[in-house]
């Protein structure tokens, strides 16, 4: 039995890139590398995190000693481990990794450093690494441990990724590659200043077998409330074919920055062992996200992490992040 373990499942570690001079956080390294610090410390508490780096010693040296703490150098484009990271499959009892190509979502940026990681760095991890011939993206499609994957037709339909495949033919590769008897494709949600063509980690994520949670817009003025209306019945059309429970987080107060809206989103948060990082942005509704969240797990930690850095580069917590599965080891 193949199986695209949920991220709701027990890892064994997180991996992060950490942001350096030569990526797109450049204009703002010191805020941006504040914030990735944060998000590791308090991943830390919980669990183990590999972190990649250019400069090792440099980056290791901005941390106090952490028996949960990894270092490893490469120097990549960017820092967007979701999308550049190896996916976790579950095959006979044995996890096994998958590692996608990785394009830049659709070469709009430069990405061949980030596509090579997973390769370069494999001594890392203690299970086999299998490299796979299609372009996909760990943000685009989200697993609920069992038989579903939900994404986005405007992501991995999108002809700037897998151009020669069809709706049916890129149904039945996810199918074939992740073991998973359904796909089930979201035609609705965006956010605006997102890059990745609608990312289903900015709008709906699994948190158990059967429940979803995801991203409602009540303003009718904002720019986001069709197209997050639309795919609010898509997901309710979901739940009353498949018994899925949908959860509603609020749609964040809008944030900008050189005029530009940021994709800010409560859905990109993140999944440690006893915890949920949920991304802030200081601004109003942060506080009735995080209620939602407390109410939704009551049994875990809920932890704040503020991301209004990272959305200025058009993404947040989640996207910086890839979690590893309970039985991978850090090797390295």
């Amino acid at each position: 039995m193949r199986r695209l373990i949920a991220e709701f499942e027990e890892q064994s570690f997180t991996q992060i890139i950490f942001p350096h001079a030569k990526s797109d956080w450049v204009e703002y390294l010191p805020e941006a590398q504040e914030t990735f610090i944060n998000i590791i410390n308090a991943i830390t508490k919980y669990q183990e995190c590999l972190v990649i780096c250019d400069d090792l010693q440099s980056v290791k040296s901005r941390f106090d000693e952490n028996e949960n703490l990894y270092f490893i150098e490469y120097e990549t484009n960017d820092t967007w481990a979701r999308d550049c990271s190896t996916l976790c499959l579950k095959e006979d009892n044995t996890v096994k990794l998958l590692d996608f190509t990785f394009t830049g979502w659709g070469g709009k940026f430069e990405a061949s450093k980030d596509n090579a990681m997973s390769s370069a760095i494999k001594r890392c991890y203690d299970k086999e690494l299998k490299k796979v011939d299609l372009i996909l993206e760990g943000g685009a499609i989200e697993s609920n441990g069992l038989d579903t994957i939900l994404t986005t037709s405007e992501c991995i339909l999108n002809k700037n990724r897998n151009a020669s495949l069809n709706r049916e033919q890129m149904t039945k590769r996810v199918q074939e590659e992740f073991g998973m008897s359904r796909v089930l494709y979201l035609n609705h949600g965006y956010l605006a200043g997102d890059d990745t063509d609608s990312h289903v980690d900015t709008l709906a994520r699994f948190i158990d077998e059967k429940t979803i949670m995801y991203v409602k817009c009540e303003d009718k003025s904002d720019e986001h409330y069709l197209e997050l209306k639309l795919m609010q019945e898509e997901l309710q059309a979901f739940s009353k074919a498949y018994d899925f429970k949908l959860i509603a987080l609020p749609m964040s107060d809008a944030c900008f920055f050189n005029g530009e809206r940021l994709p800010a989103t409560y859905a990109n948060f993140l999944f440690v062992n006893g915890a949920v990082l949920v991304p802030t942005y200081g601004v109003k509704r942060d506080e009735e996200a995080l209620s939602i969240f407390r109410e939704t797990f009551p049994t875990k930690d809920i932890i704040g992490i503020n991301c209004f850095s990272l959305i200025k580069q058009h993404g947040s917590l989640h996207c910086v992040t890839m979690n590893f599965a309970a039985g991978v080891n850090i090797s390295c």
